[in-house]
């Protein structure tokens, strides 16, 4: 917002200007006047523009402006700041900056503008600065500030989620620091189990839960299920002589600290427990699943993968290939079998769904899993990403800049767009060449390529190369 600080006001005077400004002549004043704005007006005390001077390839209206009212070369909403500043700078009032919306064909240009009197005349010098780019910057910064905003709630639902699995799920979960192997949370199950008062399992010792006769094997255990992908269920007694329970360690890592998380229970009870919480969570898991066969026919899906695909039921996609959905023919799917076959899984792979002759398809990522043995089924994980590449998505699209990365497209784009990629590219290269031969000269860097200097500025603004925000040499 635009303040008070901004004005004269307030701000001491020269000290001794006279002998310095009494010996500017008429060259000096219009210097002076070019320098001090990105655009600036001469205007009457009617406020009609007599003239004006601007960058042509910023302000490509501006000399249709002279001969008209101010007013009318702005927007509705603008008119009656311009008002308020003529009927100031009238009256010889301290001038503080005002936006105003000047109207052009492609779209309105935000400028801020101050008017200084020029003397008895009733002229006045209306001075702009361009406020185009000021309001990209804010733009770009709204739209991380949304997209962060998103993303802290997205994640106060997840953990909300987590909380209520976590306290209502029947089956006793501890979680436990390995330093010390102190206990950092418990669930009601894991204090019913373990006769506990509530509140008391908190930063309590993690081994004393348990007969003193099973402590020394549980340590070890606990170091194996820290060293391991995964362990088989342990079975331990209870301390003071409690019953005998069925529990498994999972480690991992959070913030540069390591827990592990134990699940309490039969052998039994457990694994027909767990086989339901997992296909519980796959079904109603936010980002699609499907289980696919050998032949790339569906099998299963959750309901996440039928609303991506706009299906109306599970039965409806069953038994159709993902070939129908996902993918470009002949491309995508068939580089993440390769990578299936080579290493089992793929993972983070950028393809698109719903693709046709008419429609590009949307963008999504996937990682895939297969199994092994002679009936061999393939999961995907799907996840759409379209919103994530309008929250990020730069002013200016972001371009190969090397050979490696123009191969890299390879599988993700048609030969045709690859082909306008590397042109782009050698195009790119060769500017910077010439920019870095003439020194930076645009004049010179134009005549060496066999350019106009008005497509070569095209060409710095299409590549975001050079310095563009002033006026060049």
């Amino acid at each position: 917002m635009l303040t008070r600080k901004h004005s004269i006001e307030g701000k001491a005077p020269f000290v001794d200007s006279v002998d310095v400004l009494e010996s500017l002549d008429l060259e000096a004043a219009i210097r002076m006047a070019m320098v001090a704005g990105d655009i600036i007006l001469i205007l009457d005390d009617t406020g009609k523009i007599l003239d004006a001077s601007a960058n042509p390839d910023e302000f490509p209206g501006y000399a249709g402006w002279i001969g008209q009212t101010w007013v009318d070369t702005v927007t509705a909403e603008s008119r009656p700041k311009v008002m308020e500043m003529l009927a100031g700078a009238r009256k010889h009032q301290t001038q503080h900056w005002r936006q105003v919306n000047h109207i052009g064909e492609e779209g309105d240009t935000p400028v801020k503008y101050v008017i200084v009197p020029t003397g008895t005349d009733g002229r006045h010098i209306a001075f702009g600065r361009d406020l185009r780019e000021t309001a990209a910057v804010q733009q770009r910064l709204l739209q991380a500030q949304q997209s962060l905003e998103r993303d802290y709630t997205r994640m106060r639902r997840l953990e909300a989620r987590y909380r209520m699995l976590f306290d209502l799920s029947s089956e006793a979960i501890i979680v436990a620091a390995t330093d010390g192997f102190r206990i950092r949370e418990a669930n009601p199950a894991a204090y019913q189990l373990l006769g506990a008062q509530p509140g008391t399992l908190e930063n309590a010792k993690l081994i004393a839960q348990f007969d003193r006769g099973s402590r020394e094997a549980l340590i070890t255990y606990f170091g194996s299920a820290l060293t391991s992908g995964g362990t088989a269920p342990f079975t331990a007694r209870l301390r003071d002589g409690g019953e005998s329970v069925s529990l498994e360690a999972v480690g991992f890592r959070e913030q540069g600290e390591q827990f592990l998380m134990l699940h309490f229970g039969t052998a039994g009870a457990r694994a027909a427990t767990g086989t339901s919480v997992a296909l519980d969570v796959i079904e109603t898991m936010p980002d699609a699943f499907v289980l696919v066969d050998d032949s790339r026919a569906i099998v299963a899906a959750n309901i996440a993968f039928v609303e991506l695909v706009g299906a109306a039921s599970v039965q409806q996609v069953t038994g159709r290939l993902l070939d129908d959905y996902v993918g470009r023919p002949g491309i995508d799917l068939d580089l993440v079998d390769g990578q299936l076959a080579k290493h089992g899984s793929a993972r983070n792979v950028s393809t698109v769904i719903g693709a046709s002759e008419l429609f590009a398809g949307e963008p999504v990522e996937l990682s895939a899993v297969r199994t092994t043995g002679p009936n061999a089924h393939t999961g995907y994980v799907i996840r759409p990403i379209g919103r994530r590449l309008r929250d990020i998505q730069p002013v200016l699209q972001d371009r190969p800049r090397s050979v490696e990365q123009l191969t890299e497209l390879v599988g993700r784009m048609s030969l045709k767009d690859i082909v306008r990629e590397s042109t782009d590219l050698i195009e790119r290269l060769c500017i910077e060449a010439a920019l870095t031969y003439t020194s930076d000269n645009r004049a010179s860097a134009a005549e060496i390529l066999g350019l106009s200097r008005q497509s070569l500025y095209s060409k710095l603004h299409r590549y975001s190369l050079g310095n563009l925000q002033g006026e060049p040499d």
